[in-house]
């Protein structure tokens, strides 16, 4: 008998060249062969929405940043901006962060930060598998409980 078969285009192919759809490649899983890439702006995407849910954030980026923001936010088809005030550096495993916060009045700047860069960390390293090196925080700016609001930021709940 011969070790030919036919396959399903109506080729012939001997017995060794056919693969089990079980065979791994090089002694590696389906999902271990290519390479992903994660652009930038998703990473200041993810980066961003962590950061405004955390208690004492008022708003990211500088004053400059918010109004031209505010601007674009009110045109019609506009979207919000949720990486304002964040800047990423991605590299093939490992992601830095730059972020530019307003702080409301009253809350203790230390502990936003620290908690802003736990939230972020944790959001970035679970959802894009890259390892947060570092995460930079300005403040540059303080929301005082009697300034008018240029633009409320919504949290995501």
């Amino acid at each position: 008998m011969s070790d030919m078969t036919e396959n399903r285009g109506g080729e012939t192919e001997t017995a060794a060249v056919r693969r089990s759809p079980l065979t791994k490649h090089n002694g590696g899983d389906a999902g271990s062969r290519g390479r992903t890439t994660i652009a930038d702006g998703v990473v200041e995407k993810i980066s961003g929405l962590a950061a405004r849910d955390v208690d004492g954030v008022h708003a990211m980026g500088s004053g400059l940043s918010r109004t031209f923001g505010a601007v674009r936010d009110r045109v019609p088809g506009g979207q919000k901006s949720v990486s304002r005030g964040v800047k990423a550096e991605v590299g093939e495993v490992q992601a830095a962060l730059d972020l530019e916060i307003v702080v409301e009045y009253g809350v203790s700047i230390a502990d936003v930060a620290r908690d802003v860069r736990e939230n972020v960390i944790t959001a970035v390293e679970r959802m894009t598998g890259l390892e947060v090196v570092e995460v930079n925080i300005a403040v540059s700016d303080v929301k005082l409980p009697d300034e008018e609001e240029e633009e409320p930021e919504r949290r995501i709940q």
